[in-house]
């Protein structure tokens, strides 16, 4: 990469200088990936073991596919447990970028920039460039992991199910009583997949709007792991400011 680059393709921004700046270290980018192509695979066949729409003909047919869709429902909710888990390793010893936005629950100064940045996203004005991630981004992804731990808890101790006293039993099957039953823990193992829907939606909408407003690589970054910033520029590298 350039330190500088002039691109004449900006319109509006065409006479700006901007220069590439690694913000997305490569452990960021695959536990990315990792975990959007496992929140695929874990809704599409969660959606099938609750309502298998595809029923083969003939008993042993139909119990062959469910118990393939279950295998590769519970493989892939192993390796999400694995990235997730190494993903909050990485935002507490990664790059600043990694750890940008970080909830910081007890300071003011970051609950004032959370309300404010939601009003901007909100009124459509999506506020100035952050390098990483601001602060409602960094409050959005906390939800995030806490709604993940919550589904692999409730998914290993549904899982457990089928040998009650073997290890996934004795480590997560205190989760069924602890919600009312199995019946309860698979309404809301089913509810909160769908938390991942809206947030995947929401998530894609705003990078994209974002990227075409800042004209910054936020689409790209996530690949290349960089971003632009334009010297001079008012970009936020810390997620402290709105």
């Amino acid at each position: 990469m350039t330190d500088v680059a002039h691109p004449r393709r900006l319109g509006r921004n065409h006479d700006a200088l901007y220069r590439p700046v690694l913000v997305w270290e490569w452990p960021v980018r695959l536990f990315h990936w990792v975990n959007a192509l496992c929140i695929v695979v874990l809704f599409l066949t969660g959606l099938y073991i609750a309502e298998p729409v595809l029923t083969p003909q003939g008993e042993s047919g139909e119990r062959l596919l469910m118990a393939t869709m279950r295998q590769i429902h519970f493989s892939a909710g192993f390796v999400f447990a694995v990235a997730v888990l190494l993903r909050v390793y990485w935002w507490f010893f990664g790059n600043v970028f990694a750890r940008g936005g970080a909830p910081c629950l007890w300071c003011g100064w970051w609950w004032r920039a959370v309300f404010t940045q939601l009003r901007e996203y909100v009124s459509g004005r999506m506020g100035e460039p952050h390098l990483g991630h601001n602060a409602l981004a960094g409050a959005t992804y906390l939800g995030v992991i806490l709604l993940s731990f919550a589904q692999v808890f409730t998914g290993f101790a549904l899982y457990s199910e089928s040998d009650p006293t073997g290890p996934m039993g004795n480590w997560f099957g205190w989760v069924i009583p602890l919600l009312g039953g199995s019946m309860r823990a698979h309404a809301w193992h089913h509810l909160m997949a769908w938390g991942f829907v809206v947030f995947v939606i929401a998530h894609v909408y705003i990078v994209v709007v974002l990227s075409h407003k800042h004209l910054n690589g936020l689409v790209s970054s996530i690949v290349s792991g960089y971003k632009f910033e334009r010297v001079g520029g008012k970009e936020q590298r810390h997620g402290r400011g709105p």
